[in-house]
Parts: structure tokens; sequence; C-alpha cells
């Protein structure tokens, strides 16, 4: 019985990498690797939405408070999503990324030193230079549990034999990561674009996002896990979507003005 469940499995496994429905989806998959320098980047994956020009600043906040965070950190033990995010959105050109993370704190550091005295004349770290974030884009994720345990712990009985395809089949802690990117006007407040991204058929093969070269390497887990492998596609399927939105953006109107009492009236 055990023999039988093993060759079902390892049967199963093999058809799932060869067939052309899982190599379709290694073509679509995208590839965030490369780097990126003000309009140029370079080793971009031939997926990623670009523009021509950016539709303005935005800045990437992540809200580390959520339980999706905390099984990504603890759980998972990958980094911030905010690196991921924002190598996609400067090659793509789509926006400009402005800073307002950790690096904050020694962009104002600097500024102190100026105003004590003690930078060199002509530092020119005054007053009205920085940028203003058009945007804010905030990322959040849904994870599904995985069921395909089981095969990979059968397969895994086989040994180093097997050893990769079992690491393969078995190896997300998830069955299908679904991100969703969430874009703010800043001085409004309003909600201007939503964008939910996918991350499928991840359980039995991640190979296109292959091995952490060029600069998407320094995103360490977000290039060798297969859990990172996947949130990265799935981010990258969510930007894609939002830019395209973008791209066909219509204002929302509300009669009177938003913000000014609305339609839905209430009772005396």
């Amino acid at each position: 019985m055990k023999i039988t469940l093993i060759a079902s499995a390892l049967t199963l496994s093999l058809t799932l990498l060869s067939s052309p429905a899982q190599a379709q989806w290694n073509k679509k998959q995208n590839d965030p690797q490369g780097a990126a320098a003000g309009a140029n980047a370079q080793g971009t994956s031939a997926n990623l939405e670009h523009c021509d020009e950016p539709m303005g600043t935005i800045a990437v906040v992540e809200e580390q408070e959520g339980d999706w965070y905390r099984y990504l950190t603890s759980d998972l033990r990958l980094p911030s999503t905010v690196p991921v995010i924002r190598m996609l959105i400067q090659q793509s050109n789509c926006f400009v990324v402005v800073e307002r993370g950790r690096a904050m704190r020694n962009m104002m550091q600097e500024r102190a030193l100026e105003d004590s005295g003690e930078l060199r004349s002509g530092s020119s770290f005054g007053k009205g230079q920085m940028v203003a974030a058009d945007y804010t884009l905030n990322p959040s994720i849904n994870f599904s549990q995985s069921n395909a345990g089981g095969i990979g712990a059968a397969l895994g009985a086989f040994g180093g034999r097997l050893g990769g395809i079992g690491a393969l089949v078995g190896g997300l802690k998830f069955k299908k990561a679904e991100t969703m990117l969430t874009m703010i006007d800043n001085r409004s407040g309003v909600q201007i674009g939503v964008a939910q991204g996918s991350a499928t058929k991840t359980d039995f093969n991640l190979g296109g996002f292959g091995g952490g070269s060029g600069g998407f390497g320094a995103l360490g887990g977000y290039t060798n896990t297969p859990e990172g492998k996947a949130l990265a596609a799935a981010f990258a399927d969510a930007y894609n979507n939002l830019v395209r939105a973008m791209r066909d953006y219509k204002p929302q109107q509300v009669q009177g003005g938003l913000g000014k009492g609305g339609k839905l009236k209430v009772g005396n």
C-alpha cells in the first residue's frame, strides 16, 4: 500500500513538471530580477508592465501589525515585502519611489547635523528639497494553507535520490498566495486603486524564478526559497494588474463633491 502511494505521488509530480500547461505557466511567470537606476533598468522581466513616463511619486508602506506579516516573518522567516515592491515599481518606470521607511531616520539625521553646524559648508541639506509622495502603496497577503505536504513527505521517503523532487512538491508551506496592493492619494486620502495578484500551481514548479542573480539577489529569501519565489510572483502579478488599471484611471464623482455629505442622508 505504501509503495503504491509513493509510486503514484512520483508519477503525479513528474507529470505536472513536464506537462505543457505547466511549461506555459512558467513562460508567463513574472521574474523580477536585475537592477534599476532612475528611469533605466537592467535584467527586467519581459512580463513586467512598463510606462514611458512616471504617473507620479509613490511611497511603499507596510502594515506590520497584521496577522499576515507575523506569519510572513515568523513562520516563513521572510523579510519585509517593501524591497520587492520597490524593485518592481522602479523597473517599470510607472512611478518614482520616495523613501518613507527606515532610511528616513538617516535623512533626518543629516539634516540635524546640518542644523547643528557640523556638516561642511555647501553640503546643501537645507529645507525645501524633499520630494512629496503623491501616493502611498500598501501591500498585504492572504495565505491558503497547503495540503501538498503528504505527497512531499511520501517522496521524501526515497531519500537523497529524489530529494529535489520531494522538496519541489512539498516545499511550500501554503497552497496559494494571494497578494493585494492598495493605492491611496496622499492629498485627499482617497483610495484610487486596488489590485489583487496570485501565484498558483507553484506547489509543483517554481523553477522560473531563477536563483537570485543580479540586483534582485539582495532580496535573499524572495529568490532562494519556494515561499519567497511564490510571493514575489504574486506581487508582480498584482502590480501589473494595478498599472493596467491606472492607465485607464477615471476619478469617481459624487454629486455635490467628495466628502460633502454624499447622497445617502440620515433621518431627522
